[in-house]
């Protein structure tokens, strides 16, 4: 199933049919424009060809001008306002994993398993970005870290949803289970993304079971809210961040398309995780238990001033959110707690979250009724080369401070969180240093299982893979581990 979304209405900014242009622009264009300061769009609409002018007119056409006038102007306007001031997280909203207890992980894991055997789970992946810190231009899902299957970053995910499946169905203990795949792309990664799923046969997985839908735009203004134009008949637009998939999932009826599948929990997560849990039983039993409407994996901050956002209460009693690195004070960012000698504010965010299917509908009217992006000032492509400008963005976290109530789930960085952000080279998360937390984790489940690794190489530089077909998180390894020895790098499959 593929669905396209824009997050934009077509004809004269308000979804009517304009006539193709003739040497004037259409009066009732201009006049629209007029309306939001916009005009300006068509200034160099003498010196365009009959082609450039219809593009011109299409690219207007195509913008909701009304909704993106709202947006700029709540955007701009929240910039510099006072927020409710930060504290840490209770204790009472996380999950550490210290605390955590073998019959709780197990009574989760059951649970978890059992709502997925149900059919109330869907997987929701956050996969609009490319590859360009990379140095490739393909989706990051494409990528292929280096590891000794030559797996790509989507199909090591889609292997996980397949364990699960296999897992779920055994738990049941009759027929098979489904777990759908919604895939939010870019307009820049669409294309790329549905060839290579269609080219690798969908991973194993049945291709109705995967369903694709694009981020929207918006365009990329100057300080004082104008558009900006890489073109003389083009408007700069960008993709409007992770946390766009709230209004591509409404726009598209995917929220209803859920509802109809009996969904009734979402797990949403980043692509550019080697180690992502894709649908954790454990997790989703966590969440199930708490009776809450988001959660979210976390991770120990590592130091003071590594560059993660962390969650915070914002204000006495309030919500929980994710404060941005770049936003908290520094003597905010080393403060410690003096009865656990730890930071005050030292949960992170990894981007690996839990919805209700209720409340992510609510989030997506609420972010489209407070019309709030996070401004970002970025070098945009313009007329005669590159201007400074602003990116209007929403990110995935954003829907938090609309929860009733949220949960934390302490994990451990290295058995969950491989980033893979930089290319070789860089100081962190690259694709060499995600494959050597894979091959380490996976490392220690063969030896736990019985098994027996020799090597060529030290064995801090290399370590063996464990194919997610043969296990989720180092369970059912014994009959095929136990007494064995195995050669590093190598894959352990069936």
């Amino acid at each position: 199933m593929v669905v396209s979304v824009d997050g934009n209405a077509g004809g004269g900014g308000d979804g009517s049919a304009l006539p193709p242009p003739t040497s004037s622009p259409p009066q009732a264009l201009i006049e629209r424009l007029k309306d939001y300061g916009q005009e300006h769009v068509f200034a160099l609409w003498d010196e365009l060809s009959p082609q450039e002018r219809l593009l011109l007119v299409n690219d207007i056409q195509s913008l909701d001008l009304s909704r993106t006038d709202r947006i700029i102007r709540c955007s701009l306007r929240s910039q510099g306002l006072p927020v409710a001031a930060i504290e840490p997280v209770p204790e009472s909203c996380v999950s550490s994993v210290e605390e955590r207890t073998m019959e709780e992980r197990e009574r989760w894991w059951k649970m978890g398993l059992k709502a997925i055997s149900e059919g109330k789970l869907a997987v929701l992946l956050l996969s609009g970005g490319q590859g360009t810190r990379l140095g490739s231009s393909d989706p990051k899902g494409c990528f292929n870290i280096g590891l000794p299957s030559g797996k790509s970053l989507f199909q090591l995910q889609a292997e996980r949803i397949l364990c699960v499946q296999k897992l779920a169905a055994q738990a049941k203990n009759e027929g098979s289970v489904t777990i759908h795949w919604y895939i939010m792309t870019s307009p820049f990664t669409d294309d790329t993304t549905r060839k290579f799923f269609e080219s690798h046969k969908y991973f194993g997985l049945e291709a109705d079971q995967v369903t694709f839908f694009q981020q929207g735009t918006r365009p990329c203004i100057s300080k004082d809210g104008r558009y900006i134009m890489e073109t003389p008949f083009k408007v700069a637009k960008s993709p409007d961040g992770n946390g766009g998939v709230y209004s591509a999932l409404k726009s598209s009826r995917l929220l209803e398309d859920m509802a109809t599948r009996g969904i009734k929990y979402v797990d949403c997560y980043g692509v550019d995780n080697a180690l992502v849990r894709v649908a954790d039983p454990t997790f989703l039993g966590y969440f199930i238990d708490k009776g809450v409407a988001a959660a979210a994996k976390v991770v120990r901050k590592a130091y003071p001033q590594e560059k993660v956002g962390v969650f915070v209460r914002r204000g006495k009693g309030g919500p929980l959110t994710v404060v941005e690195y770049s936003e908290l004070d520094s003597s905010l960012a080393s403060a410690i707690n003096q009865q656990t000698g730890r930071l005050r504010f030292c949960w992170s965010n990894v981007c690996l979250h839990m919805f209700t299917l209720d409340f992510l509908s609510q989030v997506a009217d609420g972010l489209e009724k407070d019309s709030i992006y996070h401004v970002a000032e970025k070098r945009i492509p313009f007329i005669h080369g590159h201007t400074v400008g602003l990116k209007l963005e929403q990110y995935v976290f954003d829907a938090f401070p609309y929860a009733p109530s949220t949960a934390l789930f302490e994990v451990l960085r290295e058995e969950e969180f491989a980033p893979v952000k930089n290319a070789n080279g860089s100081n962190y998360d690259t694709p060499d240093s995600a494959r050597l937390l894979v091959l380490r984790l996976h490392s220690r489940w063969v030896v736990a299982a019985g098994g027996f690794l020799t090597h060529s190489v030290p064995l801090y530089a290399t370590g063996v893979e464990v194919s997610p077909l043969c296990s989720y998180a180092g369970e059912n390894l014994e009959s095929i581990c136990r007494g064995r020895t195995f050669h590093a790098p190598c894959e352990i499959a069936f």
